[in-house]
């Protein structure tokens, strides 16, 4: 017996555990797909795109996006995020009509397969809700007993208003069903209907498509908005007990079945929270998103300031080498503002919003439990987030690669955005089309246009592009980037955000210059060897055993 899954069981579902616990077991004897331990290294990069970011007259765009993978950055990038890949009805795909099918829009499960053998893959697990038009949803409706507990009927009451909203939208909706009309709970949106894991048939049901991924080629799984996942009325409704323990039930289920998968955990909330998800270091999430990274990152380069994310860096721990950050700054979302709250300031939110919308960004809003709503998340390209007007394009890459510097030289593995390696810009079109925010970095790329720009050494397109891979590359020949080296923050001056980092007999000082001032530095020389700086292959001058360094306006040296 796994006591471990016997004992959770017991603490979720303490009516039927034994029943439950057997039905359990029995689904994951049908699953032994792999008993051997993944190891992260300096050489996991992570690219996030959808399955038809990049599409081709005539051809299936996961074919297409695996064409474009080999050509330009296979030995340089290893893992793929594939954003929801499955049929769907709204919201670019986090509103799924069936887990276990691919869009035939943009391919099928062999396409997936041959991407798996190139690249390892994360799957996308939209487990907190299902598109209303999904078969589950439609049976429901129809009054089918099978799907009668999978979905949360719920009166309206007082009690409700304690529920955390991460939308400016109503939390029930109102369904025809069989037996009349009923308040249905949707955390999203009308067509995103909540599942009750209350339910253990649910829940068995869920167990095998995490198990049916995993034997897909899914080495690592994200578990979308999983923070709202248990369902108590009265509280918050989110970072629930039961959530965790339901986390941790799926990480020993996969510990058995398929110990190679790595869970993270999406949850855009401030930090303390979001770490709660690495439990006890063992026992939960492998990898959580570093939500925090974007918002502090885009603050120091606007500012020109690193006093706020020095010091939160200095905090950052994690809670064994088994865990570590997923470092990202952009997303097919936007740049969450929740997780930057009590590190920096109201004021200083305030002037990232006002910045957002001076630089042609949107902003979306969130309800309060008071009836006020409040600034959510930026709705903005990256580099369209750090633009400056006033200086010049060639300024503004150097800023912004420096940007993707600091996410690649952090403790952690870096998460690149496939509009950010693509040097991409707002899109104001398709948020015209779509209505939606979030479209504003969404864009389809064709085929044989991209490769054109990126071809073109006077594009905005190639210039980023290049540079990108050239750090990338740089990042994934030094063992001391890997997740498990340690990592100390310098406070040299507030313009400098600094870190050393160190693993085995490899040592590196990270500098980035977030401001437009050339900064001048001497340090005392800790390197035995002649240091030299990564990044650009230069020798970095001594002098009286001091290392004299010329930081160039946004510049980022990784000086070995």
């Amino acid at each position: 017996m796994s006591q471990k899954i016997y004992e959770k069981l017991e603490f979720l579902y303490p009516n039927n555990t034994n029943e439950l616990y057997e039905k359990l077991m029995k689904l994951i004897e049908q699953y032994k797909i792999s008993d051997k331990d993944i190891d992260l290294t300096e050489k996991d990069v992570i690219l996030i795109t959808y399955g038809d970011s990049i599409k081709k007259d005539g051809e299936k765009p996961l074919h297409t996006l695996h064409k474009f993978l080999n050509d330009h950055v296979k030995g340089i990038i290893n893992t793929v995020h594939i954003l929801p890949f499955f049929p769907y009805s709204s919201d670019d795909g986090f509103s799924v009509i069936d887990y276990k099918k691919v869009n035939p829009e943009l391919g099928d499960w062999k396409d997936i397969e041959k991407l798996s053998k190139d690249y390892n893959l994360m799957f996308d697990a939209v487990i907190n809700h299902i598109s209303k038009k999904s078969e589950w949803f439609q049976e429901y409706l129809k009054g089918n007993p099978k799907y009668k507990d999978y979905f949360i009927e719920q009166e309206p009451v007082e009690e409700l208003k304690y529920v955390t909203r991460p939308r400016a939208l109503p939390l029930l909706h109102v369904y025809e069903t069989k037996d009349g009309k009923k308040h249905i709970w949707t955390t999203f949106s009308e067509d995103q209907i909540d599942l009750n894991y209350k339910s253990t048939d649910l829940f068995l049901e869920i167990v095998e498509i995490l198990l049916f991924y995993a034997k897909k080629g899914a080495k690592l799984i994200r578990l979308d908005a999983i923070g709202y996942l248990w369902k108590e009325v009265g509280t918050s409704c989110i970072h629930l007990e039961q959530t965790h323990k339901m986390i941790q039930l799926f990480r020993d289920i996969l510990d058995l079945t398929a110990k190679d998968v790595i869970l993270i955990t999406e949850t855009n909330v401030p930090h303390k929270e979001n770490i709660s998800y690495f439990g006890d270091g063992y026992n939960e999430a492998q990898m959580v998103y570093n939500f925090s990274l974007p918002p502090l990152v885009l603050h120091s380069f606007l500012s020109k300031n690193a006093h706020y994310i020095s010091h939160w860096a200095d905090t950052l721990e994690t809670p064994s080498d088994k865990t570590t950050f997923f470092n990202f700054l952009a997303s097919h979302d936007g740049i969450g503002l929740m997780p930057a709250k009590g590190i920096l300031k109201d004021e200083e939110i305030d002037y990232l919003v006002e910045h957002t919308l001076k630089n042609k960004g949107l902003v979306s809003y969130k309800s309060n439990p008071d009836g006020s709503k409040s600034p959510y998340e930026l709705n903005i390209n990256y580099f369209d987030a750090l633009y400056e007007e006033n200086e010049d394009i060639e300024l503004n890459i150097r800023k912004f690669v420096s940007a993707y510097a600091i996410a690649s030289s952090m403790k952690g593995v870096p998460g690149i955005y496939i509009h950010s390696l693509l040097g991409s810009r707002n899109y104001y079109e398709g948020v015209k089309i779509t209505g939606m925010n979030r479209t504003i970095n969404r864009e389809k790329l064709n085929y044989n246009q991209l490769e054109k720009e990126i071809n073109d050494p006077n594009s905005l397109r190639y210039k980023i592009f290049n540079a990108m891979k050239n750090m990338l590359k740089i990042r994934t020949t030094h063992k001391v980037f890997n997740p498990k080296a340690k990592q100390k923050v310098l406070f040299l001056d507030d313009r400098i955000f600094s870190f050393i980092r160190e693993f085995e007999d490899e040592k590196v000082l990270v500098l980035t210059n977030v401001s437009n001032e050339e900064i001048n530095l001497e340090l005392k020389n800790n390197f035995s060897e002649n240091p030299i700086d990564l990044l650009s292959n230069k020798n970095i001058e001594i002098e009286n055993n001091k290392l004299k360094i010329k930081l160039k306006p946004y510049e980022t040296l990784w000086i070995k």
